[in-house]
């Protein structure tokens, strides 16, 4: 492959222990290789990425800026030094695609109003592919982030995502830290109506991975899976 060209490269990830040629092409690989400069969420789990990539990689001829809540988004702007120097850049998230329900939309948006490159590489995406799989409407959908986490705001929250639904057959997506995953099923199955339909997709493109759409009535019916510990993706639809 020939030299990089100049830009801001969005680097996907895998979202758990899986093989990269599974998730990822080859291309992405070739890039990885070319650049030297990375801003990432996290360095130790960076540089464990890069190696899985690689092993070849000389971690330690590598450049990193660190870039997750406790970054002082004033100085961000710096990381993207090398770019106007001239030089590639990537940036690495934890899980998934950067930018998206990550802190490194801060620095693309950066890299928009300077009217440079920005190039968003191939991988998996936890929300869309738990859109693809859920069976819901994929031409209207929106996607929540974290809901409230205090009792009586989560409920609302869930009714009016629920009236959305309801009212414009638009999928509402959203997300929960894993060790409240169990709650938020909880929440979710004492909120909604009985013919409200539930897709819970966990785990995706892991061993674990588990994806399963029913109405609410159906879940009351069924055994619950213990996704505790496993990122998860929650979905709304009719």
């Amino acid at each position: 492959m020939s030299a990089l060209e100049p830009a801001l490269y969005l680097i996907p990830v895998t979202l758990g222990e899986t093989a990269i040629n599974q998730v990822l092409p080859s291309y992405n690989h070739d890039v990885i290789c070319g650049i030297r400069y990375f801003i990432v969420e996290n360095v130790r789990s960076a540089r464990r990425f890069l190696k899985k990539v690689d092993k070849a990689i000389d971690i330690d001829a590598l450049v990193f800026y660190e870039l997750n809540r406790h970054t002082d988004r004033n100085f961000i702007g710096a990381y993207l030094e090398p770019l106007r120097n001239g030089e590639a850049v990537g940036i690495i998230s934890e899980a998934g695609c950067p930018a998206i329900a990550d802190p490194g939309a801060d620095v693309v948006a950066i890299a928009q109003s300077l009217g440079l490159r920005v190039v968003p590489l191939v991988g998996p995406s936890s929300i869309l592919m738990a859109l693809m799989a859920s069976g819901f409407n994929g031409q209207s959908f929106a996607f929540n982030g974290y809901l409230p986490v205090e009792g009586a705001q989560r409920i609302r929250a869930v009714k009016k995502l629920e009236g959305k639904v309801q009212s414009e057959n638009q999928t509402q997506i959203f997300i929960e830290t894993p060790y409240r995953n169990t709650k938020m099923i909880e929440t979710l199955l004492s909120a909604l109506s009985p013919r409200t339909r539930l897709c819970v997709a966990a785990g995706i493109t892991c061993a674990e991975e588990f994806i399963r759409t029913r109405t609410v009535a159906d879940w009351k019916k069924s055994e619950i899976p213990d996704i505790s510990r496993i990122p998860a993706i929650f979905l709304l639809g009719r």
